[in-house]
């Protein structure tokens, strides 16, 4: 059986997060053979394109982490109808300088949960110009706007709610298949 590593970068750095409760939860649903590696955009310098020679080490890592995984899948929150700015800069930070880009041919997938009744659709969408750029396959359907409200997670951090849970595990069935696919 082949395994497949799944780099997940969550768009928020907010403690309670709930695209990182929802990243966390949607592993949980992920096939056997395949494994899941949080990576951090926390802790990654502002992008400026005059370190491109010398990159920092956190930037080195991070482009190897997601050289090395088969798949990315980005949960993001939307930020004034757009994706956040720390996503953005990892985003720099991974596909500079040019020739370099970490995420050219990684299958990617793109969700995202708000408090707003739209959901992360916008942010999933500039999300998605941004990805047709770098040159990852985007899973387009299905997709996945989500809105947090209470009872969305339960009290062990799962999907509260049979249907959403299942409307998920979907998601994660046509995101597998997806990445074995452009594998």
């Amino acid at each position: 059986m082949s395994q497949y590593r799944i780099a997940v970068i969550v768009g928020s750095l907010r403690k309670d997060s709930f695209n990182r409760k929802l990243a966390r939860a949607l592993e949980k649903l992920g096939p056997a053979e395949f494994s899941f590696e949080d990576l951090d955009v926390g802790g990654l310098p502002l992008y400026n394109q005059d370190n491109d020679a010398n990159q920092a080490e956190s930037v080195k890592q991070f482009k190897s982490r997601i050289k090395e995984a088969q798949g990315v899948i980005f949960v993001t929150p939307e930020y004034n109808r757009s994706i956040p700015g720390v996503l953005k800069n990892a985003i720099d930070n991974a596909s500079r300088p040019y020739g370099q880009n970490a995420f050219a041919g990684k299958p990617a997938g793109i969700l995202g949960i708000s408090i707003g009744a739209i959901g992360t659709s916008l942010a999933q969408q500039h999300l998605r110009n941004v990805a047709a750029y770098l040159d990852m396959p985007t899973l387009n359907q299905p997709e996945v706007f989500l809105q947090a409200k209470e009872g969305f997670f339960d009290a062990t951090g799962d999907i509260g709610n049979a249907d959403t849970r299942k409307f998920l595990q979907g998601w994660m069935n046509a995101y597998a298949a997806w990445v074995k696919k452009n594998n």
